[in-house]
């Protein structure tokens, strides 16, 4: 297992360098400037801003100023939100899509296995068919055709929900729940066919035939071999909640870090962009290197190498 991390740990150091390389001088290679939106800067106040900012160096020399900052954890000042650092709107942001992410995570893993497991022992029955069907759907349609639509329906026709700002817990429900469909309709349909498959295997057969009920043969014995897939799952699950959530955070005006993203490519914000593209590319190695141990500790027989 300790090796196993070392190797993990170093593969991982490696990757999130070549995203920060690769990230930073595509940067560059985009037309436009961080400054270009301004109305009219004269010559003096860019070459003044460039300097400021360290613009004005040859490329190769800015990277690797900003490398050499980056391994002491400061990742610069936001060029557009100016007085901030990106250390600082990172660590304002993150909470609240955290926050959001999370409760949406949590909404999808307990619903999506829920609804998998009673499909599977519903099998062929109107209620397997319907939660199909439903898993189906919510593959299909888009996150933000289901966001709009929850806005519209819920915050416009019935305006029984709010629909922008995160004030009050009433206010999570829309994005939480636009976020979650997807997930969930993707484990639901993962956990039925994973459950299907372990339920026909010998060691199930047994159990049953000594008598042991259903419901402690399925959440005992069954459910355990059958989340595997969906332990194996949560790491893109992850990426997609964070990636997802920046469109969600957009329609429903959350102040997370989704947000902050998009504004910073829009606004060629390069601190906030490498900032950003970083740490999410950070947290999600980093989750996928739990989920791996997590596999451990569901299944034993699993070796890691």
């Amino acid at each position: 297992m300790a090796a196993y991390m070392v190797k993990r740990i170093i593969a991982a150091i490696v990757t999130i360098i070549l995203i920060s390389t690769i990230t930073f001088f595509l940067m560059y290679l985009v037309p436009g400037g961080p400054f270009l939106a301004e109305k009219s800067p004269s010559a003096q106040t860019m070459a003044a801003l460039e300097k400021k900012y360290g613009l004005d160096k040859p490329l190769h020399i800015q990277y690797f100023n900003y490398m050499k900052n980056l391994l002491k954890g400061d990742l610069g000042l936001s060029m557009k939100l100016r007085g901030r650092t990106v250390n600082d709107i990172i660590g304002t942001g993150f909470p609240v899509s955290a926050r959001v992410g999370g409760i949406a995570v949590l909404v999808a893993v307990v619903v999506g296995i829920t609804m998998g497991s009673l499909a599977a022992l519903n099998r062929g029955k109107w209620f397997d068919n319907l939660i199909m069907f439903m898993g189906t759907l919510g593959i299909a349609v888009p996150g933000f055709v289901v966001a709009s639509t929850l806005m519209y329906y819920f915050g416009v026709v019935l305006n029984i929900l709010p629909t922008f700002g995160l004030s009050s817990p009433r206010h999570y429900v829309l994005p939480v729940v636009a976020l979650a469909f997807y997930p969930t309709a993707y484990i639901s349909r993962l956990t039925r066919s994973s459950m299907l498959d372990v339920l026909g295997q010998d060691y199930m057969n047994t159990a049953r035939a000594k008598g042991l009920s259903q419901f402690k043969s399925l959440f005992k014995h069954a459910l355990r071999n059958a989340l595997l897939p969906v332990i194996t799952y949560l790491g893109p699950l992850l990426a997609y909640i964070l990636t997802g959530s920046f469109v969600v955070e957009k329609i429903f005006t959350i102040p997370g870090l989704g947000s902050q993203f998009i504004s910073s490519i829009t606004d060629r914000d390069y601190p906030l962009i490498m900032g950003t593209t970083i740490f999410l590319a950070s947290l999600i190695i980093i989750m996928n290197v739990v989920v791996d141990i997590v596999y451990k500790i569901v299944d034993p027989r699993i070796k890691l190498k």
